[in-house]
């Protein structure tokens, strides 16, 4: 017996609605599996930042730690404090070296040190380095010259020395750090606490700085080269990444005039940095803008929202809480503007997130 021709249409039908679904279904799970590939953490690329913070806690516990505030130890001399950071630039070296430019990592060098002086409070006046490299090389030392002068006169600082050390059998390509002195009155030091109801100031960063460049690089170079012209704007992708990080020795002065209580420099942890001025709920209800380079690498790299409020500045390099009635005029004389302000709890509210 022969099917109809209606029978034979509809099985036929059928059978097609059937691949149709089976494919949308193979592609929802393709969609989803390259999802899960393609999404980038920081500590996916190397760097978890809770197992650093248990091992700088581990280390200061075997020797006993006589840190007096977030950013700086601390010496007492007699009628001031002597005070001293310490810091890196991070791999974003790494950019520096495939794109054979070494310019701007003597200010990032400089900028990561004296920065964590100013968030305690601490006006920077001296500074040493530290080159440890593989083998010698004049354009290389002569670029990381050319930026540590830049950043000394920026942030007015002397350079007393430093060390160059070549260790081909430790180290692969080369490192830069550097350690930073500073002096301040007793009563200049910030109390380092902010208080229920203070404003909080954002100010600029200039990028990504010298923080989460392990995640940003991963993700960028997915699918481009650092020589690529950079889609959002001027330059090349390697020349926005190696922007240098902002100085802000320049807030050392109004901070202090409009009664600043505490400070949070926007390094790694990202926006999780304002928990250091206390434990309070600090609410981000008008954030500075990010600048493009946070899209591209988020794009990049399929980073959630709350992975890049963890691990980088997004727009906004320094942080300060004063009391709200202040605020204004602080904000007259920088280039600062009111981004929220601090209620009671333990967390940083920004942008739909809740970051603690």
């Amino acid at each position: 017996m022969t099917e109809s021709a209606d029978d034979g249409e509809g099985q036929k039908q059928e059978q097609e609605q059937e691949q149709d679904q089976d494919q949308d279904q193979d592609q929802d799970q393709d969609q989803d599996q390259d999802q899960d590939q393609e999404r980038l953490t920081y500590a996916d690329t190397g760097v978890d930042i809770e197992a650093s913070e248990d091992a700088t806690a581990a280390l200061l516990e075997a020797f006993g730690s006589d840190l007096t505030t977030e950013y700086a130890g601390l010496l007492d001399i007699g009628d001031r404090y002597l005070a001293l950071a310490t810091d890196g630039v991070g791999t974003k070296l790494l950019v520096a070296e495939a794109i054979e430019d070494y310019s701007t990592v003597g200010i990032d060098c400089i900028a990561m040190n004296v920065n964590d002086l100013v968030a305690a409070g601490v006006e920077p006046v001296a500074f040493v380095d530290y080159l440890a490299i593989d083998e010698p090389d004049e354009d290389v030392a002569n670029g990381i010259g050319e930026g540590l002068a830049v950043g000394l006169e920026e942030a007015d600082l002397t350079m007393l020395g430093g060390e160059t050390a070549v260790m081909p059998d430790v180290v692969s390509g080369f490192d830069l750090a550097g350690t930073c002195a500073g002096l301040a009155a007793k009563d200049d030091v910030l109390e380092g606490e902010a208080a229920v109801g203070d404003a909080l100031v954002g100010f600029p960063s200039n990028g990504i700085h010298s923080n989460g460049l392990t995640l940003a690089r991963e993700a960028v170079t997915r699918d481009h080269e650092y020589t690529d012209p950079f889609p959002y704007g001027e330059g090349t992708i390697g020349e926005e990444l190696l922007r240098p990080t902002r100085i802000y020795t320049d807030l050392l002065e109004p901070m202090g005039e409009h009664g600043v209580r505490a400070a949070a420099h926007v390094t790694g942890g990202g926006w999780t940095n304002l928990l250091r001025m206390g434990e309070h709920k600090y609410v981000i209800d008008d954030p500075l803008p990010a600048q493009p380079v946070f899209e591209f690498v988020q794009e990049e790299g399929n980073v959630t929202d709350e992975e890049m409020h963890r691990t980088f500045n997004m727009g906004t390099g320094f942080v300060v809480a004063l009391p709200e009635d202040r605020a204004a005029d602080l904000v007259a004389e920088t280039d600062g503007r009111v981004i929220g302000h601090v209620e009671e709890g333990d967390s940083v509210e920004i942008r739909g997130l809740s970051l603690s």
